[in-house]
């Protein structure tokens, strides 16, 4: 485990699995029910994620993840059951939509010590089976907590966000964070993106829990990021190649 991964208490039980050694620093959170947990994303795979996740709960855990990137699946070897949305199974299956070179570059992209045991050229994308492919509304019963899928594409065309309605918590993955949102890639779609954000806009939450950067993320940001998207559709710039925009607590990249 070493010093790789932050685990902060989000309440007495969810937790926040972070690496933010990274420049990337990915979240992964842990929802702990009575009898199951269920672990939204899996991180970069450098590190022992397993073990975190073990350290915390003896639960069985289903893992589910936002998107099929590389930097959200990284860890996903570790966990039995794990589920992705339906779009994005081919991914795990040969056909992620960049080659390894091009992966290795973005996680070296900025100076980084990762843990010992790490290197490099074992680093492989994950592949493998869903046991569970996830749809729009689906639910997640952890026994005592129940948990939404909402297909949030744009980003990719299998993103979902994770809603938590009693609690009036939404993890938001790459749509929403304090960063750069990047709608640029050849399997993103911008218009697709704004019409997620403003999906999300319509669940009732008090607090957002993103894929990158700040846990600090106040559901207003949400509404910012509408408002942006709106004017740069407006003005004719929400089009791939576009460039990219700076809006303060966020970016745009297009």
């Amino acid at each position: 485990m070493g010093d790789w991964f932050t685990v902060e208490a989000v309440s007495g039980d969810t937790f926040a699995i972070s690496e933010y050694g990274h420049w990337e620093q990915a979240h992964c959170y842990l929802l702990c029910g009575r009898t199951h947990a269920l672990l939204i994303d899996a991180g970069l795979g450098v590190g022992d994620l397993g073990a975190v996740v073990r350290s915390i709960t003896d639960l069985p855990v289903l893992a589910a993840v936002t998107h099929v990137h590389w930097d959200h699946i990284g860890g996903l070897g570790s966990f039995p059951q794990f589920a992705v949305h339906e779009t994005e199974r081919g991914w795990l299956a040969g056909h992620f939509p960049l080659p390894p070179k091009v992966v290795k570059a973005q996680l070296t992209a900025h100076p980084c010590a990762f843990p010992p045991g790490f290197r490099l050229q074992d680093y492989r994308v994950f592949q493998g089976e869903p046991q569970r492919l996830l749809h729009d509304g689906d639910l997640i019963d952890l026994d005592g907590r129940i948990v939404t899928a909402v297909h949030t594409p744009g980003h990719s065309p299998g993103h979902c966000c994770f809603y938590e309605e009693a609690r009036r918590c939404l993890f938001t993955g790459d749509l929403i964070y304090r960063g750069c949102l990047d709608a640029f890639y050849p399997s993103t779609d911008p218009l697709q993106f704004w019409h997620s954000v403003q999906k999300i806009l319509r669940l009732p939450a008090d607090r957002l829990l993103s894929g990158h950067g700040s846990l600090d993320v106040q559901p207003v940001l949400a509404k910012r990021v509408e408002t942006a998207f709106a004017g740069l559709y407006q003005a004719g710039r929400l089009r791939q190649g576009a460039g990219r925009f700076d809006f303060g607590a966020f970016q745009i990249r297009l």
